[in-house]
């Protein structure tokens, strides 16, 4: 679940970059690809039910 997050906050932040400074573009796509790749990761992560921790006695 942090790497989600981490890579959510790596994709506003490059995607921010890429809008403000003018002749940076392609941080602004490379940004939207990797907020798209970490929504698929999200997905495939929350079919599978996510992690079974095992409780230990």
């Amino acid at each position: 679940m942090v790497l989600f997050l981490l890579l959510i906050l790596v994709a506003l932040v490059l995607g921010t970059i890429g809008f403000a400074v003018h002749g940076l573009f392609f941080l602004l796509i490379i940004g939207a690809v990797v907020l798209v790749l970490d929504l698929v990761y999200a997905a495939t992560w929350f079919r599978r039910g996510g992690r079974k921790h095992r409780i230990v006695r």
